[in-house]
């Protein structure tokens, strides 16, 4: 499951109840972490080196699933009610060069390095991730974000 980080979280109060602007990213990066991130600006340990890089997912109809459905595309905003958006197509990270290690979570920024953490999470299954291993992927529909109620 997803959470939001601080950094969303105030952006949004910031929004919703003080009246200040705020555009959604035009893309989102997946990172990879060794240690879980949580709430806190800069928490966890984003694996690093050995050919790692976020991968970038593009904000967009096509690529993220509407909250009307598992791969729905549907245009009309609000008219969802399963607060749950997943990955259209896979994410991929490249293959890795060197172990980068125990592989327990997951982030979305809004920047290829440094930038905002909008939402992080455990993975499911803790996946070790050694050099020359396959890359690392979500397949379609396994990224998920729930807005719990």
């Amino acid at each position: 499951m997803a959470e939001i980080g601080d950094y969303a979280r105030n952006r949004l109060i910031d929004f919703l109840f003080r009246g200040q602007a705020l555009s959604p990213p035009a893309t989102m990066y997946a990172a990879l972490f060794t240690t879980a991130p949580n709430h806190a600006i800069g928490s966890g340990t984003e694996v690093s080196g050995g050919s790692y890089a976020r991968v970038a997912v593009v904000s967009s109809l096509a690529n993220w699933a509407g909250t009307q459905g598992s791969g729905s595309t549907t245009v009309s905003s609000g008219s969802g009610s399963s607060a749950v958006t997943s990955n259209n197509g896979s994410i991929t990270f490249p293959a890795p060069s060197v172990t980068w290690g125990t592989v327990t979570g997951w982030a979305l920024f809004d920047a290829s390095t440094g930038g905002n953490m909008w939402f992080f999470g455990a993975l499911a299954v803790n996946k070790t991730v050694n050099a020359g291993d396959a890359a690392p992927s979500f397949a379609t529909g396994a990224f998920s974000l729930v807005f719990d109620t």
